[in-house]
């Protein structure tokens, strides 16, 4: 594997990429969290996917053994394991490439193809979970704050989303250090979503690929 792409973006970026044996080696760290379904990991340098796509088939590894023996089951939990993967990129071919890369990963442990309401679903959830943006700033490529979508699976078929933003989420460390005016805060008063959704079925999510939102509970 290459571990640049060019000296220019090097040079102008700092753009170096892990190579695997060493992205394995930094899982291991963790992996009792890379092995569980609903561990949420956010990488804020996301490349194409070097970190987040082993951690997706390390998470795919636990639905099977888990959930391998009922398709629906193990359809429901293979998407919510890819709800829990998210990425920040600040150079747009990367992003499109990590994106590409974890649903095809997706796809093939599935054996979807594009028409499938699953595949949109999860492409429609890759397009919201790995963002084109800085994350020195927390901002996107427009200028807003980076929203960080969290997706929960209720069961029966259906995810529920909350949105947040990533500033106020990173702020939660400020908040909590002892001293701190804001010591006393509880965790529900910092951790507010600016937006909670109602529950959608993956037939739903896939609607939301072509474009349709979904509505505020």
């Amino acid at each position: 594997m290459n571990l640049i792409k060019s000296k220019k973006r090097v040079a102008d970026h700092g753009e170096v990429f892990t190579p695997p044996w060493l992205v394995e080696k930094m899982l291991d760290l963790v992996q009792g969290e890379t092995e569980r379904i609903d561990a949420r990991f956010l990488e804020p340098a996301c490349g194409s996917g070097n970190f987040l796509v082993p951690i997706l088939q390390r998470k795919l590894a636990a639905v099977e053994v888990k959930f391998g023996k009922s398709d629906f089951e193990k359809r429901h939990y293979a998407l919510a394991g890819l709800m829990c993967c998210y990425g920040i990129e600040l150079l747009d071919d990367n992003i499109a490439e990590c994106r590409a890369n974890m649903l095809e990963v997706f796809a093939e442990y599935l054996g979807l193809n594009e028409a499938s309401d699953l595949y949109r679903a999860a492409s429609f959830v890759l397009s919201l979970n790995l963002i084109h943006g800085d994350a020195m700033t927390m901002r996107d490529t427009d200028g807003s704050p980076i929203a960080v979508v969290e997706w929960g699976y209720l069961g029966k078929g259906k995810f529920q989303r909350r949105d947040f933003r990533l500033d106020v989420l990173t702020g939660m460390a400020s908040f909590s250090a002892e001293g701190s005016l804001f010591a006393s805060l509880g965790k529900h008063e910092i951790f507010t979503p600016t937006r909670v959704y109602s529950p959608v079925t993956v037939n739903e999510l896939a609607q939301f690929a072509n474009g349709e939102t979904g509505e505020a509970a």
